[in-house]
C-alpha cells in the first residue's frame, strides 16, 4: 500500500514517513499543496494524508481538484481545526476522515486501516485489452488463462494499468514499484518489461505496453 503525505512541517512529515514505513507502507512526501497535487495526480496512491493549511495550495483546494480525477481514493486531513463547521467543511470538500493535531500515531494507523478496508478501489478489477488484474487476489488473467508473475512483475503491471493511457516516467516507476528514492540505474525496468511482454505473449498488434523513448512506458488500449 502506498500513502502520500502532504505536510509542510518537517518534524511531522518525517515522523509520519518513518512510522508508516515501519508498518510496511510505502510513503511519498510533499511539503506544499502544488507539489502534493502533482504527485497525487501522477501516481497510484491508496490513501492521502493532507495537512489543512499548506503553502501554495490549501489541503481543501487540493482535495477539490483531486476529487475530480480520483473520486474513490481515501483522504484523511491532519488539522488543528476542530470546530463542527470546519470539520463539516473539510468533509464536504471530499475528505473521508480527519484527525486533530496533536494526535496519537496508533489512532492515525487505525483510521488509515479503516479507510483502506472500505476503499472500493482496493476491490477493483483492472483491465487492459484481454488482460485482467485482481489486486486483492494477486491474480492476472489473459484471455481467461491465469498468468504466473513474480511480485515485482505484478507490481509493475498493476502500476502501469492503474495509470492506463498516461505516460509513466522511469523515475516514477522505480519509486513506486521498487520504492527507490535516489539516483538508480533504471535499466532494471526494461528487463521486467521484456519479461512481462513474454509472459503475457504480447505480439506487435496487441502490445498494450508501449515504450515512450527517453521517458518511460505507457499502458494503452490498442
Amino acid at each position: 500500500m502506498r500513502i502520500l503525505v502532504v505536510e509542510d512541517e518537517p518534524g511531522i512529515s518525517n515522523f509520519l514517513k518513518q512510522g508508516l514505513e515501519e508498518e510496511s507502507y510505502a510513503v511519498d512526501v510533499a511539503d506544499n499543496g502544488k507539489d502534493g497535487l502533482e504527485l497525487a495526480l501522477s501516481g497510484a496512491y491508496d490513501l492521502l494524508l493532507l495537512d489543512w493549511m499548506l503553502p501554495g495550495m490549501s489541503g481543501i483546494e487540493l482535495t477539490r481538484v483531486f476529487r475530480k480525477e480520483q473520486p474513490s481514493t481515501p483522504i484523511i486531513f491532519l488539522t488543528a481545526k476542530d470546530t463542527v463547521d470546519e470539520t463539516v467543511f473539510g468533509l464536504q470538500a471530499g475528505a473521508n476522515d480527519y484527525i486533530k493535531k496533536p494526535f496519537h500515531f496508533e489512532e492515525l494507523l487505525e483510521r488509515i486501516r479503516v479507510q483502506l478496508r472500505k476503499n472500493p478501489a482496493a476491490e477493483k478489477i483492472l483491465e487492459l485489452g484481454d488482460i485482467q488484474i485482481n489486486p486483492a487476489a494477486h491474480q492476472v488473467l489473459k484471455s481467461g488463462q491465469e498468468i504466473s508473475l513474480t511480485q515485482k512483475e505484478f507490481a509493475l503491471l498493476e502500476y502501469l494499468v492503474s495509470n492506463k493511457n498516461r505516460v509513466c516516467r522511469r523515475t516514477r516507476i522505480i519509486e513506486h514499484v521498487w520504492d527507490i528514492h535516489f539516483e538508480y540505474n533504471t535499466g532494471v525496468i526494461d528487463v521486467y518489461i521484456n519479461s512481462l511482454r513474454k509472459k503475457l505473449n504480447l505480439n506487435k498488434e496487441e502490445d498494450y505496453i508501449q515504450t515512450i523513448r527517453g521517458v518511460g512506458y505507457m499502458a494503452k488500449e490498442p
